[in-house]
């Protein structure tokens, strides 16, 4: 047997990315599987929830030495019976409010008078001239007497009675039932998987790991525990807020006027667990009654815009300041899962949408194949600062540009935005322009831009200046505008450090022997990638040569890491000092050990 046939053959490994079309292909599969058992789905998405938010409490109860059904039935039958108490309460009090609809049958009559059309002026002959249109059209459909046809006038029809038998008592009462049994069998069903989901919760959990596999333990525990915290706290978040809203707009009716302000408010509290639709249900309940109840209009007309405002304080500034990361989902997102889940499984997958999204961002999140979910659906920044601030100058849209650095200093230092922002902006568009990908026009806007809003944020920036150092410093860009625009954020930097900062435009080094500068100096080297290094060697070796006393700082912007060991022989070479970041720079600088030390003399030749 040859060697290699004496191996045995591995165990095939799925890869680590999916094509396309099996990509799609598994897509597709997972839709037609949730549209066609979505009998099965709903229920279960129901009790999944609704296990989120009592496993605190039956946790609770298990913390009290209780056993864990006794804890799950204790809780279940709280649930149950406020569930019962809150639905008797409410059937009662609609019962009382039809049962007083009468008494308003004038009011109502009169309204429904005052909103038709007058009979008189402009509205009244467009609707008088409708109706005699509508009369020719119907007489010009109606057949006339024909040959061998009697007329409707000589022709006596014999009238037609159909009588329904009187049901039976037993179909009455399947017919009063019929509406009743679909959704009780379902609330049915979901309390009895939720109480195995709650009793059997570990044991899930360990299957689905297991069907999962081992070798994706972490990341599908990290996913688990994500979705559950995310999930729990939205969800109890979400019934805080629908019971405060219900409570200001019981308080809101109770103002102007409107009969059983709480009841509308607690119908509000649990019509809000459907997006959007529900509150606009909610609303027309007690509009409709105060048109029956008040003679005016001024009741009437200011109970939409109380639930209108309500909901757009709530809506717009308390549930993302309090959910917030809670879900990870962006607006956008929120809004076009609850279509998707309404079309794939209508009003219960409306009142699903968000906790159904929520698992989905999560597993774009841990599942690499599926990113782009969490990129598309997520409310995390897909573009970070500097792509975004790239983008806008590849745009030419200053004002675009000044904004995303606005919006950075607002929580970020100055040398921060340099640092991690500017810099790195300036990296991206060189390495562009050696590529030969980047327009000239692009090029000289985006150096332009940079310069102009690196002396507008010294104009106006209101940092104080520190104490003042001894000596100078002499900045030189290495090569070209990016250099020039990466040393100008040094200069300014250096300056409100206290130096007294010289600046020179690119390729003028052979200027900085008038100035004479001396060993208090400090001669700085501002340098970007890719060819940021080659070039600042040669500028330091030819500095050292015509200033063998002063000290010189090469600052190679964005170093790789995996070069670094180069810049030790830079150093050893020209006898500078190199870093890599503004904050290193701005130390060295400011070291006056250093800075004051004597530079050991050069090594003569042999």
């Amino acid at each position: 047997m040859l060697p290699h046939q004496r191996s045995a053959p591995r165990a095939s490994q799925p890869p680590d990315e999916w094509s396309t079309p099996v990509l799609i292909g598994t897509l597709v599969a997972a839709l037609a599987v949730l549209y066609l058992a979505r009998e099965i789905f709903i229920p279960f998405a129901f009790a999944l929830a609704l296990s989120f938010v009592l496993t605190p409490p039956t946790t609770w109860l298990q913390r009290i030495h209780l056993g864990r059904i006794p804890a799950v039935m204790i809780v279940m039958i709280a649930v149950v019976a406020l569930a019962g108490a809150v639905s008797w309460m409410v059937a009662n009090e609609l019962i009382d409010v039809v049962d007083h609809l009468p008494a308003y049958g004038e009011n109502i009559h009169n309204k429904m008078k005052g909103i038709r059309a007058p009979a008189t002026g402009a509205l009244g002959r467009v609707e008088k001239s409708v109706a005699a249109i509508g009369k020719e059209l119907a007489s010009a459909d109606t057949p006339g007497p024909g040959p061998g046809r009697r007329s409707a006038t000589t022709s006596n029809p014999l009238p037609v009675q159909v009588v329904t038998p009187e049901p039976s008592p037993l179909v009455y009462l399947r017919d009063l039932a019929r509406p009743i049994l679909a959704p009780a069998g379902m609330v049915g069903f979901v309390l009895i998987l939720t109480v195995f989901i709650l009793i059997k919760r570990e044991d899930l959990r360990n299957r689905l790991l297991r069907l999962v596999g081992v070798s994706q333990l972490n990341a599908t525990t990290q996913a688990l525990d994500d979705a559950t915290q995310r999930i729990g706290r939205y969800l109890a978040l979400q019934i805080l807020v629908n019971v405060g809203m219900g409570v200001a707009i019981a308080a809101g009716l109770l103002a102007i006027g409107v009969p059983y302000a709480a009841l509308w408010g607690v119908i509000a509290a649990i019509l809000r667990l459907v997006p959007y639709a529900g509150i606009m249900a909610a609303a027309m309940l007690p509009f409709a009654l105060s048109l029956a109840v008040f003679d005016g209009w001024l009741h009437p007309a200011l109970v939409l815009p109380l639930f209108f405002l309500l909901e757009m304080i709530v809506g717009n500034f308390i549930e993302p300041w309090l959910y917030g990361a809670h879900t990870g989902i962006s607006s956008l997102g929120l809004l076009v899962s609850a279509i998707f889940w309404t079309i794939l499984w209508g009003y219960p997958g409306l009142i699903l949408s968000t906790p159904l999204t929520v698992c989905v961002v999560v597993l774009g999140r841990y599942v690499p194949q599926l990113s782009f979910l969490h990129i598309v659906l997520g409310d995390e920044d897909v573009l970070s600062t500097e792509i975004h601030l790239y983008q806008r100058l590849l745009a030419m849209d200053h004002a675009e540009a000044r904004a995303v650095i606005d919006e950075f200093l607002k929580n970020r230092p100055l040398l921060e935005l340099y640092e991690l922002v500017i810099i790195p902006t300036l990296i991206l568009a060189e390495q562009e322009r050696h590529r030969g990908t980047l327009e000239l026009s692009r090029e000289e806007f985006i150096f332009l831009c940079l310069n102009e809003i690196v002396a507008e944020i010294a104009t106006h920036s209101d940092e104080p200046l520190k104490t003042e150092h001894i000596g100078r410093c002499f900045l030189i860009p290495a090569k070209d505008a990016a250099d020039e625009v990466s040393g100008a954020l040094f200069a300014q930097l250096l300056e409100r450090e206290g130096f007294a900062v010289i600046s020179f435009p690119a390729g003028s080094s052979n200027e900085l022997a008038t100035l004479q500068p001396t060993a208090d100096d400090v001669i700085c080297i501002s340098a970007l990638p890719p060819f940021a290094f080659s070039t600042a060697a040669r500028l330091c070796a030819s500095l050292r040569m015509q200033f063998p006393q002063v000290r010189i700082l090469a600052g190679i912007w964005g170093f790789p890491e995996e070069r670094k060991p180069l810049l030790s022989k830079l150093e050893k070479s020209a006898r500078a000092t190199v870093v890599t970041t503004l904050s290193q720079a701005l130390e060295e600088a400011s070291h006056p050990s250093k800075r004051a030390s004597d530079i050991a003399s050069p090594a003569r030749p042999s």
